[in-house]
């Protein structure tokens, strides 16, 4: 036998997809069960309308939906009819430049089009009402049941059992393991579960006391009745969306689908849906309200002017599943070994969350796509609780088709998470932005007073920036400011197996004497950047770890041995980064016996994303007020100042710090992401093999740009006409004067003076590759 004992708990689009996707791998004992009967057993996938969008600022699900445009149009499940979202205001046009950045900054061609262009590849549009289009031409319409039929074949065929019209009632564990699936004919031995149920995810994981943060909502869809046009197959025509109007379509002959997301969220609780057994039709469609599809008919009359010969002659509101940050759910449970889930994912992206799921489970590890935005295990508790799901779900809901700047923050539910800073922050007339749930300051109106002359920047990048910033970077330059630092996670391990255990899962060595501070890296088994951390001793057997996410203390506890312990401090905890020229004059009278500012116990360390002299000094919740006075009594006559983020983001890139999640993710190593000095080649750890033979084979490199104008992050970096990277940070350097950004370069083009040109919606930004501070 080849691999695990595997069983798929649902044979929807994405279950067939990974059946395949693992059995080809050669494992050979994989049972997929799927309640309803095949090939359209009745979740989503069972009426989906197939549209495959590649477009998407997140570069995974990019890349997810090119894989399923390959896979499927090999299956001869695809119709690359190509994909036209249209705009009908100037705001629109202006975000269609942008998607289209994302597209090419991610591999997949598209093109920005003229209006008369639109009517030629779509002549049903209003020509009055289109400013323009962007057309991908590899987008189309997946079939998605025929999917499941063709990958579930192919899957028998290297031998998976498929057990359709079985419905899971539990799953068997012992101690913390997976060892079956309890179904209504029978059990099921498994060493692997993955659940695949779609909008029944969440009661399939409660089965192991996993709580799944999805939430399914109804979305409505019709078909029109006849429209003449003489066409004679199902799809010649692109699909469209008119985002303007929460709206998309699709041909099916002569009459048109039509979803909607305009109209009223419409949650439903996971229980109140019907088994296939008990449900009349399909327990994933409800009843089609017209009430709530009124509008979106007005609007396609409007746009579409030969639909107002017909009318809706059937419609639907189908079930899909909808997560608090818009990404899927996959991974394996924190708690129960052996148990997986697929969820929250649609046709557009299923063939390739296939792929991805069957490399982890396999290998341990994925290696075709960087799976951090994905993980399920990314959540902070606060972000598990039903209540912040479901509020957050509606609102994605809503916002499906919006023009989301990049920094915009959820605007509820909020405030969760406050700092014991927040009541002093709020008299300085701190901005809130909202980080991990943290409401994070971005400036100080305290501080307009000592703005000076400062670049404006473009109507975009200003949406929440301020020139206050400016004055923060540079008093914090000058002279010394406060940085709330609290938001970053903390992490404490100990235990008599505390340092071997560190030692192996960082890259750098940590066999220093109690005070010491460690900048490390932990990488996967294939070398791959998991987080940067740093690594204090606070005592022999004790750690304190400056984290990144939950995702690093979920990667640290899987590896944890017996005689190690680890625990999440950040909640009762908090931290303030002292930092400028003057920090030793503000913090040294205050340190009278180490480990006591004033009357404050405190761990100070001596770091600083920043390059600036200072600490960072964490203490307990409760005595955080008392921390913040008693720096600014003692700063005020050295001038101090509270500073936000978005300073210490500009300083961060003077300095050519990187952030894990936006510089380097999983799919980099330290070497080409310029961090091989936080490797020490000379002892072992965990993915060293593997790191030290991607380092002989670097073909691309993180390089500082240079250039006139800011730009925010995700951009396309051309050399010539020929996209050859992207963007990661961008800021304006406030105290070097001039804008900087990173950018994933062949490694050809990492050289000092090289120019290159960032595609900036659609301008052209010529920006000079410049070596590190």
């Amino acid at each position: 036998m080849a691999g695990s004992r595997v069983v798929i708990v649902g044979a929807g689009v994405v279950g067939a997809a990974l059946a395949d996707e693992l059995s080809a791998r050669g494992w050979d004992d994989i049972t997929v069960i799927e309640q309803g009967e095949l090939p359209a057993p009745g979740g989503s996938s069972s009426h989906t309308p197939g549209l495959v969008f590649q477009a998407n600022c997140a570069k995974i699900m990019t890349q997810f939906a090119r894989y399923t445009v390959d896979k499927f149009r090999g299956l001869g499940c695809y119709f690359p009819i190509g994909g036209l979202e249209i705009a009908t205001t100037p705001a629109r046009l202006t975000e269609l430049h942008r998607r289209q950045g994302w597209l090419t900054a991610w591999g997949v061609d598209g093109m920005v089009i003229e209006p008369d262009e639109c009517v030629q590849l779509f002549p049903l549009l209003d020509r009055d009402q289109v400013l323009g289009g962007l057309h991908v031409p590899t987008d189309g319409l997946a079939k998605a049941v025929g999917a499941v039929d063709a990958q579930l074949s192919r899957a028998q065929d290297r031998g998976v059992r498929v057990l359709e019209q079985h419905e899971v009632l539990d799953i068997r564990t012992v101690g913390d393991r997976v060892t079956g699936v309890i179904t209504d004919k029978g059990q099921v031995p498994a060493d692997i579960v993955v659940c695949c149920a779609g909008i029944w995810g969440p009661k399939i994981a409660r089965m192991v006391g996993m709580n799944l943060p999805l939430t399914p909502l109804a979305h409505q869809f019709a078909w029109t009745g006849q429209i003449p046009t003489g066409q004679r197959e199902e799809a010649v025509h692109p699909i469209v969306r008119h985002q303007d109007g929460d709206l998309y379509y699709r041909e099916r002959f002569e009459t048109l689908g039509i979803g909607y997301y305009g109209h009223r969220p419409m949650p439903v609780d996971v229980d109140d849906i019907l088994s296939v057994d008990a449900a009349e039709g399909m327990p994933s469609i409800q009843p089609f309200t017209e009430e709530d599809f009124a509008e979106a008919w007005r609007e396609t009359n409007s746009l579409l002017p030969a639909t107002r010969e017909t009318k809706i002659e059937e419609g639907i509101n189908g079930l899909l599943s909808f997560t608090a940050d818009d990404m899927p759910l996959l991974g394996e449970s924190p708690d129960i070994s052996g148990f997986w889930v697929a969820e929250a994912v649609w046709a557009t992206h299923s063939a390739g969350v296939g792929r991805a799921m069957a490399e982890w489970i396999a290998d341990g590890y994925c290696s075709s796509f960087d799976l951090h935005e994905c993980d399920v295990n990314r959540f902070e508790p606060h972000q598990l609780a039903p209540e912040y799901v479901h509020t957050r779900v509606c609102q994605n809901f809503t916002e499906v088709y919006h023009v989301k700047h990049p920094l915009e923050p959820i605007q509820e539910p909020r405030p969760l998470r406050t700092s014991p800073f927040y009541a002093r922050q709020q008299e300085l007339g701190a901005y809130f932005l909202e980080a991990s749930g943290w409401e994070r300051p971005q400036w100080y109106e305290a501080n307009a007073g000592r703005v000076r002359d400062v670049p404006q920047p473009d109507e975009w990048v200003a949406w929440y920036w301020s020139p206050i910033s400016a004055a923060e970077a540079r008093t914090t330059r000058e002279n010394v400011a406060l940085y709330d630092m609290t938001s970053l996670k903390r992490l404490e391990v100990g235990g008599p197996g505390a340092f071997g255990f560190l030692q192996w899962m960082v890259t750098g060595d940590i066999d220093k004497p109690v005070g010491s501070v460690a900048y490390c890296l932990l990488l996967d088994e294939d070398g791959g950047i998991r987080g940067d951390v740093t690594v204090a001793r606070l005592k022999p057997r004790l750690f304190l770890i400056g984290a990144n996410s939950n995702l690093d203390f979920d990667w640290l506890r899987r590896h944890l041995p017996a005689n190690t312990w680890i625990r999440d401090s950040t909640a009762g905890t908090c931290c303030v980064g002292v930092w400028g020229p003057r920090a030793r004059d503000v913090v040294r009278p205050l340190i009278t016996i180490p480990g006591y500012l004033g009357t404050v116990p405190v761990t100070a360390l001596r770091s600083s994303y920043l390059d600036e002299p200072g600490w960072e000094l964490c203490t307990t919740a409760d005595m955080g007020a008392k921390l913040w006075d008693t720096l600014w009594e003692a700063g005020e006559p050295h001038g101090v100042i509270a500073a936000g983020h978005d300073a210490f983001t500009s300083l961060r890139l003077e300095q050519g710090h990187r952030a894990f999640g936006t510089d380097m993710t999983f799919e980099h190593d330290p070497y080409e992401a310029g961090l091989g000095f936080a490797v020490d080649e000379g002892k072992d750890f965990l993915g060293k093999a593997a790191v030290l033979r991607r380092k002989e084979n670097t073909e691309r490199k993180l390089c500082r740009l240079t250039l006139g104008d800011v730009v925010m992050g995700k951009e396309p970096v051309y050399d010539g006409e020929t996209c050859v990277g992207y963007v990661t940070s961008a800021a304006y350097g406030y105290t070097i004067g001039t804008a900087i950004a990173y950018a994933w370069l062949p490694a050809r083009l990492g050289e000092p003076g090289q120019t290159v040109h960032i595609g900036y919606f659609n301008r052209r930004l010529p920006a000079v590759v410049v070596a590190e501070p």
